[in-house]
């Protein structure tokens, strides 16, 4: 029985879309790889957002069978308002996933996390066999940390001892990522708390290094996982 609700139906993105035209381009450029049968790794962010929509257009136009494993709560909202099937990890592999990033080195390394959701993207891109990474020249860096610091999810009593190990660990700078359009701080995915840090240097370790932290549950970095990168033309 319908809800007869107009929430999901009237769902529209949070933001203005930053080079829509670039986005759109590789957004259909990802669409153009689904086949039918195919369990999808659905990220976060507004590229991730248009390729949605172009995947929800095949599948109708196509009558395909895909289905879809969202990295956050706002994308499985957009996957119900366009009629995209959702599954889980308990029933489904993912064959590929998509996804953004906020930094990329010369290794391909990343920084995610942005959207407070790094610690199901990095499950979602650790269980999918081909991984695809969609950013725009504004995300290439030299270095990690160059541009953003390095989220990290902490389960909340854990909040002060995370912060000395940190420290230990070279942070130079340390935050309690706060909240937008509410009083106090940003609840991950998770219900947890995310610091943001800053580091001098971020070795080939250091994702290690602060996930061995007792009471951090995820951080956004993402060193190693050789991601194919697809590039957003800048309009």
């Amino acid at each position: 029985m319908d809800w007869n609700s107009s929430l999901i139906k009237d769902l529209e993105w949070s933001d203005k879309i930053i080079n829509i035209t670039g986005k759109q381009k590789v957004a259909d450029e990802i669409a153009a790889k689904v086949k039918d049968g195919d369990t999808l790794g659905v990220g976060s962010g507004s590229t991730s957002y248009l390729a949605l929509i172009a995947i929800a257009n095949r599948i109708k136009a196509e009558k395909l069978d895909v289905k879809a494993i969202p990295t956050s709560l706002e994308i499985s909202m957009f996957c119900s308002k366009l009629g995209v099937p959702l599954t889980t990890l308990y029933e489904n592999k993912p064959d590929w996933l998509f996804d953004g990033a906020d930094e990329v080195d010369p290794n391909n390394s990343l920084i995610k996390g942005r959207g407070g959701a790094m610690f199901k993207e990095k499950l979602l891109l650790s269980s999918s066999a081909v991984r695809y990474i969609i950013v725009d020249e504004s995300k290439i860096v030299t270095k990690l940390g160059a541009n953003f610091p390095v989220p990290i999810e902490v389960f909340p009593q854990a909040l002060l001892y995370v912060e000395k190990e940190l420290k230990q660990l070279g942070a130079t700078s340390i935050v309690l990522r706060p909240a937008k359009g509410k009083d106090g701080s940003i609840i991950s995915e998770n219900g947890n708390l995310i610091l943001d840090c800053k580091f001098e240097d971020i070795g080939i370790t250091m994702e290690k290094d602060i996930k061995l932290i007792t009471g951090v549950i995820e951080s956004g970095l993402f060193i190693g996982y050789n991601p194919t990168i697809l590039m957003a033309a800048n309009n």
